[in-house]
């Protein structure tokens, strides 16, 4: 059993179980075992959300990469999806996440990427732990002009959105109704400032609201946690579609133009029938795991998908997905992947979808 790592990184309150000095240790150990096969000083990018004791737990972590000798990129408030895939674009040897997701904000938590831009795997966090709680971590010590550095490089931002407009902008254009317009709650989160630049990029209408975080009002009484927020705000203006956004934008929940809420399950059944419509569906294949409910498998079998189911986790959907070949999975809980795109959930994506006459 873990000692650290949860079922998505490690979460605990900020300053008080997840202290800087816990923090510098996870950083070097996980810095050690990410990227202990290469022959180069390994380069780590750091995203985090909008909570006010980021800057605390990322200046701990980053004070225990450049102990070890890796070179540090800030990328500021940021999507996880976002981080994930500039790993990938940027040939990184690992990444982080500084946030706990929907969770308040005096929690704060960790997520390391690989080099491919996927959340690690279990047997990796066990091997991170083992480093940690062994005399090695006072081993990994670079010294002299071995020590690593940093910099800032918020702007790398715009490769993501740039990645939106090459990938959707086309069929955004030949689809969009005139009447569509969406609502969405970014819960004062990483998607604050993102989701609005892509939509408007893409030439979604579009309402926000949430997006205007202070460190303390992420996920208050806004985002997929409390989705009867952009359910009011959907109906009494009106609109086709409203996404609440989880507090570091790798997962949401949807409602209709009449506020009713579209979880994970239906969010998967529109992608994988439009899919399967354009011959896209690999295998003809959904992912998804034991916690959806029946309705899925329904729906499914009478549009002749076939269903797999993992246990929870969207790791292990991931797992599921690499290991046959298959290019949608996720979870109830509103984490879609879309392996085509990025290997982790990635909301902006699945939205995108919503502007087809696909249900």
């Amino acid at each position: 059993m873990r000692k650290y790592f949860g079922t998505d990184g490690i979460r605990r309150i900020a300053n008080t179980e997840l202290t800087p000095e816990l923090v510098y240790k996870v950083a070097k150990a996980g810095a050690y075992v990410l990227s202990k096969h290469t022959n180069h000083a390994p380069l780590i990018l750091i995203g985090k959300d909008t909570r006010l004791s980021g800057s605390l737990i990322e200046s701990a972590m980053t004070a225990g990469f450049l102990s070890y000798g890796a070179n540090v990129i800030h990328l500021g408030v940021i999507p996880t999806p976002a981080v994930a895939y500039l790993t990938r674009e940027l040939n990184a040897d690992a990444s982080v996440v500084i946030s706990a997701s929907h969770n308040s904000y005096e929690h704060n938590g960790i997520k390391f990427f690989s080099n491919k831009g996927m959340k690690i795997e279990d047997s990796i966090e066990e091997e991170i732990e083992e480093v940690m709680d062994s005399g090695k971590i006072n081993e990994l010590r670079a010294i002299g002009d071995k020590i690593g550095t940093d910099e800032y490089q918020e702007s790398l931002t715009q490769k993501y959105i740039n990645f939106f407009i090459e990938n959707f902008s086309k069929e955004i254009k030949e689809n969009i109704k005139e009447d569509f317009v969406i609502g969405i709650d970014t819960a004062n989160g990483a998607t604050y400032k993102v989701a609005e630049k892509i939509f408007t990029k893409l030439g979604i209408k579009h309402k926000i609201i949430s997006n205007a975080p202070d460190g303390i009002n992420i996920n208050a009484d806004c985002g997929s946690t409390h989705i009867e927020k952009i359910s009011k705000f959907v109906v009494e203006n009106k609109l086709s579609l409203g996404i609440a956004y989880d507090g570091d934008g790798d997962r949401c929940l949807a409602v209709d133009e009449n506020g009713n809420i579209m979880d994970g399950d239906i969010i998967l059944a529109i992608i994988s029938n439009y899919l399967k419509s354009q011959d896209k569906l690999n295998k003809d294949t959904l992912v998804a795991t034991v916690m959806s409910n029946l309705g899925l498998n329904k729906f499914s079998k009478e549009n002749n998908i076939t269903l797999k189911q993992t246990k929870v986790g969207d790791r292990y959907v991931l797992e599921e997905m690499l290991k046959n070949g298959y290019n949608l999975g996720g979870e109830q809980s509103g984490h879609v992947i879309l392996l085509d795109y990025n290997p982790t959930g990635d909301r902006n994506i699945n939205i995108t979808y919503a502007n087809y006459d696909i249900a």
